[in-house]
């Protein structure tokens, strides 16, 4: 018996020094720090995403900034990683650093949050199409709406959203967000017959109808949150029509708590643009952080919790299913924006325009 009790008692002392050696003596996560854009904060905020990163190895704070500020704005010697929305923000920063690694572990469509009320009025007027749960929006019969600046009650047989304002596409700023450079991008494609814009030359012809979907906005946000939130708490009236990340829609609807109402639809601008998240390491924190995110099945996993697509298309999908969130299975009329050079010049031709208005 008492060899027994002393067996015991050896045991629970190797097992409390073993545990207590994990504790004390586990190497501690690196720290790491980087800027994000604005729809990736709670991503990294998510206590099972920052855990899952400690396993790894990693103890990442990230703060929010403009995908296009990055690159303008902020002395990159200080972060261990910049991680913007968009391929031309990330051609941006690299141009500007000299880094050529980056990391690419999920992306998600641009789309239109609206209500069922416009799509509907959409549909009646042959610029959109009822597929069920979301809709797709014709962007080339949108245009003229939009070049010859129409407003809402000019619509024949518009009784649904008769006011007196232009019918505008909501965005960011497009001097400091990829949301607002993706839909440049779109928008530049589609007016030029349905061809990406190869020189500044060829976007001169575009440049007052380019400028104009931004100036006549007013102020704009600088992250892509900010439309998103108006749209959710202000309505239709304030926010009828809104560029976004899907991601975003997709997120929100996942958290079943209300906020997205039943007549809050998804319009998928066709064709439509990817925009890829790109994450550039400036030290070997920043480089484990991209090889983690794109490898690491849990951190993939709770991605997709944030409405972001990756290569786990299965999962993404049931994801969605289990949430009631109508989606298209297939985007195909997908097109890719400007060189980094062309939408760079635009914007800053736009830039200018801003500022010679006091903008």
């Amino acid at each position: 018996m008492d060899r027994t009790r002393t067996l015991f008692v050896v045991i629970l002392g190797v097992t409390a020094v073993t545990i207590l050696g994990i504790f004390l003596f586990r190497p501690k996560p690196d720290p790491v720090v980087g800027l994000v854009g604005s729809e990736k904060i709670p991503f990294f905020q998510d206590e099972r995403v920052q855990e899952a990163l400690r396993r790894n190895g990693l103890d990442v704070t990230v703060h929010k900034a403009g995908s296009r500020e990055i690159a303008t704005e902020f002395n990159l010697d200080e972060y261990d990683f910049v991680f913007p929305a968009g391929v031309p923000a990330a051609q941006k920063i690299q141009q500007e650093t000299g880094v050529s690694t980056s990391y690419n572990p999920f992306f998600t469509p641009m789309a239109i949050a609206s209500w069922k009320p416009i799509a509907d009025l959409f549909v009646q007027q042959g610029i959109a199409r009822d597929e069920g749960g979301y809709y797709l929006l014709d962007m080339e019969k949108l245009l003229p709406l939009l070049q010859n600046e129409v407003r809402w009650n000019e619509l024949q047989g518009n009784t649904t959203f008769p006011v007196n304002q232009s019918i505008l596409i909501r965005s960011t700023d497009v001097r400091k967000s990829n949301s607002a450079a993706m839909y440049l991008g779109l928008m530049s494609y589609v007016a030029n017959d349905n061809n990406i814009i190869q020189t500044m030359n060829d976007a001169q012809p575009y440049m007052s109808f380019l400028s104009d979907l931004f100036l006549r906005q007013g102020l704009l946000a600088s992250s892509s949150q900010e439309p998103f939130e108006d749209y959710l708490v202000q309505g239709m009236g304030h926010s009828p029509i809104v560029m976004i990340y899907e991601a975003q829609f997709i997120a929100q609807a996942a958290l079943d708590n209300g906020t997205i109402l039943p007549e809050m639809v998804l319009m998928y601008p066709s064709p439509t643009i990817f925009t890829k998240h790109i994450l550039i390491p400036f030290s070997e924190g920043g480089e484990k952080l991209g090889q983690v995110l794109e490898t690491d099945p849990e951190l993939q996993k709770l991605a997709i919790e944030y409405g972001l697509r990756n290569s786990n298309l299965a999962e993404f999908r049931q994801f969605t299913a289990d949430h009631n969130i109508a989606l298209p299975d297939t985007i195909v009329n997908v097109i890719e924006p400007p060189s980094y050079e062309v939408l760079e010049g635009i914007i800053q031709a736009i830039e200018q325009i801003y500022q010679q208005q006091g903008g």
